[in-house]
């Protein structure tokens, strides 16, 4: 097994590109995007979202709550998951309905707020994968790690601990300012639409006769589980790759079976080497990608491991 190269090399060529890889052909069609499985997508999410709350209303037990936590919470990164391919225009080739729906209805109803703040950052992280210049550097650079080191970060995810620390700066970096008045304007343009929005979901649970489960089934998968898998995610996409500077080692592919698929890595989020290769293929073509490098002959060159377990074992191998 080759050991990770974890020297990061500022000067580093990083030269291959997607026709290294794929005809023009191959190209074209990878990066055609079909807005009506751009729609189903989100539909999709939401709906999985919705019957869960439906499902969790109507037989209330801890079992069903705790399984709805975890569907939520898996959803949530699912809503991300679809912002991330609207990030690269790859939602809707219509730019302005792209950003719309990102920002309505899938940022807004948790906390972020319009797609060119993380499109900006994230072009950054495919512009210098895994180089000192990447600000996604410090969620792969911290591993490998020990297993209680690990462990603990698990801990903190699930208590809620992490969650609460990230979107408390969220809320103080939104309302900061010198005077109240300055703060709670600033505050109410940075995350007021967001409060409406939540408002109103709050309101359909009310009117339900279950508004507890707005907190339950909403802001505490927000807090926990997804918090968890975000944090999966990370890792599996950048952390202890075999070579920081060749674009088929320094991004890992995950495969996962139903299960993960479920509950950890929804919307084709772990054929992540592909996405980088070509990176305004929608979602939904990325195991196409995936298919024609293996029928190409680039299986053994690319960075591809079996499963989460596989990659948490080399996260913390001790």
């Amino acid at each position: 097994m080759n050991e990770p190269n974890t020297a990061l090399n500022p000067n580093a060529a990083n030269t291959q590109r997607p026709s290294d890889f794929f005809s023009e052909d191959e190209l074209a069609y990878l990066r055609e995007i079909n807005p009506w499985r751009g729609i189903w997508s989100v539909m999709h999410c939401w709906g999985v979202i919705a019957a869960t709350w439906v499902g969790v209303a109507l037989w209330t037990n801890p079992l069903t709550i705790l399984l709805g936590v975890m569907i939520v919470g898996t959803r949530q990164l699912g809503l991300f998951v679809i912002t991330h391919d609207a990030s690269h225009g790859a939602l809707f080739r219509n730019r302005k309905l792209n950003d719309w729906v990102s920002e309505w209805l899938l940022n807004r109803p948790l906390t972020d707020e319009h797609i060119e703040t993380y499109r900006r950052y994230h072009l950054q992280h495919h512009a210098h994968t895994q180089q000192p210049e990447d600000p996604d550097l410090p969620l792969s650079s911290a591993f490998p790690t020990s297993r209680q080191s690990l462990h603990r970060k698990i801990f903190r995810d699930l208590t809620g601990q992490t969650g609460l620390n990230q979107y408390g700066r969220i809320f103080k970096s939104a309302f900061k300012g010198n005077t109240l008045a300055e703060r709670l304007q600033r505050g109410w343009a940075r995350l007021g639409p967001n409060i409406l929005i939540n408002m109103g979901i709050f309101a359909g649970f009310a009117a339900a006769g279950v508004w507890y489960l707005y907190f339950l089934l909403w802001w505490l998968p927000a807090l926990t589980w997804n918090r968890l898998v975000v944090r999966l995610r990370n890792i599996g996409e950048h952390a202890v790759v075999p070579d920081n500077n060749d674009r088929l080692r320094n991004t890992r592919t995950t495969k996962a079976n139903w299960l993960e698929r479920a509950f950890i890595a929804p919307y084709n989020v772990h054929y992540h080497l592909e996405h980088h290769l070509v990176v305004n293929c929608p979602q939904y073509k990325l195991p196409e990608a995936h298919r024609m490098m293996l029928e190409k002959g680039h299986g053994p060159r690319m960075e591809i491991q079996p499963g989460y377990q596989a990659v948490l074992a080399k996260a913390a191998p001790v």
